[in-house]
């Protein structure tokens, strides 16, 4: 099973997180799955028919890419909508009276996030995107083993209780356990 299926159902916070850093690697590679191939397939230990596979799998990203228009930036749309189911279920939390620690998280980690918006010049009201950028960028920056600040350690740590409880509300609901009314 490929990393992207396991983390899609164990943990979907991951699992998109996961997915961005595969279409930066994609974009490094400039779209050639030959070339992932060689970087970092075979460096993996794979057998054949699994390096095969890989490839494969990472030559269709490169596709979905080419055909999406995000060869440069942004996300693939099967990512996007990763975003947007979270969302509603963000919303439909709010909004439930069942959920306290849900709504308690979602307050701890708002002031993080309107700081984080500002820093970075965003202005729409995208809190859940906010999120995953915080913590991207924060993962991009320990891949380079550079630093954190102090208060972006305690910011990541408010925004990371908070998509981790996203997470597990979305594993509830996914399997029908979720109480929300």
């Amino acid at each position: 099973m490929f990393v992207s299926e396991e983390l899609r159902n164990s943990n979907i916070s991951e699992y998109l997180l996961y997915m961005w850093q595969v279409e930066d690697m994609i974009r490094a590679a400039s779209l050639d799955a030959d070339r992932l191939y060689e970087t970092v397939i075979r460096a993996s230990g794979r057998s054949e028919s699994d390096s095969r596979a890989w490839k494969q799998w990472y030559s269709d990203m490169a596709d979905m890419m080419r055909i999406e228009g995000k060869t440069e930036k942004g996300h693939l749309q099967i990512n996007e909508n990763v975003l947007v189911m979270l969302q509603d279920l963000h919303l439909r939390l709010l909004d439930s009276h069942k959920q306290p620690r849900y709504t308690d998280a979602y307050y701890k980690a708002l002031p993080f996030i309107v700081e984080f918006r500002a820093k970075n010049g965003e202005t729409g009201n995208e809190e859940l995107r906010d999120c995953f950028n915080m913590l991207y960028g924060v993962l991009m920056l320990k891949l380079q083993n550079r630093p954190i600040s102090a208060s972006t350690a305690q910011a990541v740590a408010a925004v990371s209780a908070f998509i981790g409880l996203l997470s597990a509300l979305y594993k509830e609901d996914k399997a029908g356990t979720l109480d929300l009314d």
